[in-house]
């Protein structure tokens, strides 16, 4: 029996590669935590949008209450309606499209450039605020994970909140694509293979959301170094990843050197299979 999902729900996971919406937080506390990160943002003088590369990067090692939202109860049952009950964190990243914004996501798969085998990889995409058709939702093409992986090119789209700016290539249908508007505090499930994108935002409020990145601990990293990620239920038997510490207080020492770390290898990493995709890499399917 699933935990928090329905079995239809969990069946259109399986068929669809995304199921939504899903509750998480109640509208003020999705507010109280958008007020943690702009207050951030105001002691870091500058927008997470502004400052780029780390700072929009793995939260969750910096932050107790970035923590305490990857590890949310009802976010993990649902992952583990899906994946099983030994769930890995494998990224975390704000996704935020700031007010009158022309910032977009071209039509793309997150597998791309993940190196994760097999693609049992699953992002809840929680929204901190709405999340509607006019600032900018989520579309997803339901169904499209059958087409397995797609040639991406890197640079290909101007003002992407993606860092690659990438996009699909490869000819593929779009008629099936559906809107995925969220209000604040709830949290959509996308397989990694799914294909999405998103729009500008036309509003005069951001839109800000966190994509978390989840793995069953059985998956392996395809790339030359070994990968960082946080355990965040059941247990790992193993051992395919470097477990992460958790962050015991709010941009302390200790936290700030693991994020460091972590970011480093975690770009190198990107950096690695973008380069290998582009080149054509013949890569594990499985």
């Amino acid at each position: 029996m699933p935990k928090v999902l329905t079995q239809s729900q969990v069946d259109t996971y399986h068929r669809d590669g995304c199921v939504f919406p899903l509750p998480a937080l109640s509208a003020a506390d999705a507010s109280s935590y958008r007020q943690r990160l702009e207050a951030y943002e105001t002691e870091a003088e500058g927008r997470l949008t502004e400052l780029g590369g780390a700072a929009r990067f793995k939260n969750h090692l910096l932050f107790k209450w970035v923590n305490d939202l990857v590890r949310l109860p009802v976010i993990l049952d649902a992952v583990e309606d899906v994946i099983g009950p030994n769930i890995l964190c494998y990224t975390s990243t704000f996704f935020i499209k700031e007010e009158n914004s022309r910032a977009i996501a071209a039509w793309h798969q997150d597998s791309t450039y993940f190196g994760i085998r097999p693609h049992d990889h699953v992002t809840a995409w929680l929204a901190l605020t709405d999340s509607t058709s006019e600032n900018g939702c989520l579309i997803f093409l339901p169904g499209s994970t059958a087409h397995g992986q797609l040639t991406h090119r890197e640079n290909a789209v101007e003002h992407s909140v993606n860092g690659g700016r990438q996009k699909i290539v490869e000819p593929f249908e779009t008629v099936r694509k559906v809107e995925a508007p969220l209000r604040a505090g709830e949290f959509s499930l996308h397989n990694t293979l799914c294909i999405h994108r998103s729009a500008p935002n036309l509003t005069n409020d951001r839109r800000i959301g966190i994509g978390i990145s989840y793995v069953p601990t059985h998956v392996r990293h395809i790339g030359t170094q070994r990968m960082p990620a946080m355990l965040v239920r059941g247990t790992d038997e193993f051992g395919h990843f470097d477990l992460e510490p958790d962050p015991v207080a709010d941009l302390d020492a200790a936290a700030r050197a693991s994020h460091a770390a972590v970011y480093k290898s975690y770009r190198a990493n990107y950096n690695e299979q973008l380069a290998w995709h582009q080149q054509g890499k013949k890569l594990p399917v499985e």
